[in-house]
C-alpha cells in the first residue's frame, strides 16, 4: 500500500498513543476510530489544573478530521483545554464477560484515546456552524425546528477545535480467556450483551403537547 494512502486510512502510532497493554486489541484505523467517536456522546477530558490531574466529562461532535468542544469561557475546563495539551477518551460498553474464575471476568468494549491541543474557533459564522453541528449530532434535523443561538449566546460560548492527529482505539470482543481446565465448574459462562437504545419520549409539560413526536425522535438511534 502506498505510504500516502496508508497515512490517510491509518493514524500513525506515537509514543503517546501506542497501545502497550494487550497490543493485539489496539487499532489505528481511522474508519474504526471515527465510528466509535460518532456513536458516543460524551468524552472525558484529562488535563492538569493547579498542579493536579483533573478529568471532566463533556460532549463533543466530530466534523471531518477534527472534534469540536464548547462551553463557557469562564469554566475551568475550557480555560485549560484552550491553553495546554490534553487527552480525550471515549468508551462504549458492549457486554459483560462472565468467566469460570473470578479473575477471568471482563467486559467487551470499544474505546478511543485522542491526544491533542485545541484551537479557539473565532468569528460569528464559524462558531454558529459549530453550534449547529452540535445540535445536529444529537438529533438529526433538530436545528431547523428550534430557535438558533442569539448573538449574545454565541459571544458567551467558547468553541474549541481539536485536530485529530494522534489517536488510537482499543477493542475487546469475545468470551473469557480462562484455561480450558477451568470450564468444568458449575458457573454459567458467556457474554451479557449491552446496547444503548433510546426509550419512549417524554413530553415537556411546558411545551405544546398537541405537537406529535417527530419521526427523528420517535425512531431515534445512534450510528452502529
Amino acid at each position: 500500500m502506498p505510504a500516502r494512502l496508508l497515512s490517510m486510512s491509518q493514524f500513525t502510532p506515537t509514543e503517546r498513543t501506542k497501545v502497550r497493554r494487550k497490543p493485539d486489541r489496539g487499532s489505528y484505523d481511522r474508519e474504526l476510530i471515527y465510528k466509535i467517536l460518532d456513536q458516543a456522546f460524551v468524552c472525558h477530558a484529562a488535563f492538569i489544573a493547579d498542579g493536579m490531574p483533573v478529568v471532566v466529562p463533556t460532549n463533543y461532535v466530530r466534523v471531518g478530521d477534527q472534534l469540536f468542544l464548547h462551553g463557557s469561557p469562564a469554566s475551568r475546563l475550557m480555560k485549560a483545554l484552550s491553553s495546554a495539551p490534553f487527552c480525550l477518551s471515549v468508551t462504549l460498553l458492549d457486554g459483560i464477560v462472565l468467566a469460570p474464575t473470578a479473575m477471568g471476568h471482563s467486559v467487551n468494549y470499544r474505546s478511543v484515546v485522542v491526544m491533542g491541543k485545541a484551537e479557539i474557533v473565532e468569528g460569528h459564522a464559524a462558531k454558529l456552524a459549530a453550534m449547529r453541528d452540535f445540535v445536529e449530532y444529537v438529533v438529526r434535523g433538530r436545528w431547523e425546528t428550534v430557535r438558533p443561538p442569539t448573538e449574545q449566546e454565541i459571544k458567551a460560548t467558547m468553541v474549541l477545535a481539536v485536530p485529530l492527529v494522534e489517536a488510537s482505539a482499543k477493542v475487546r470482543t469475545g468470551f473469557a480467556v480462562d484455561h480450558e481446565s477451568e470450564y468444568d465448574r458449575a458457573a454459567w459462562t458467556g457474554v451479557l450483551p449491552f446496547q444503548w437504545a433510546a426509550q419512549e419520549p417524554v413530553g415537556d409539560p411546558r411545551g405544546n403537547l398537541k405537537i406529535p413526536v417527530p419521526e427523528n425522535i420517535a425512531r431515534y438511534s445512534r450510528p452502529q
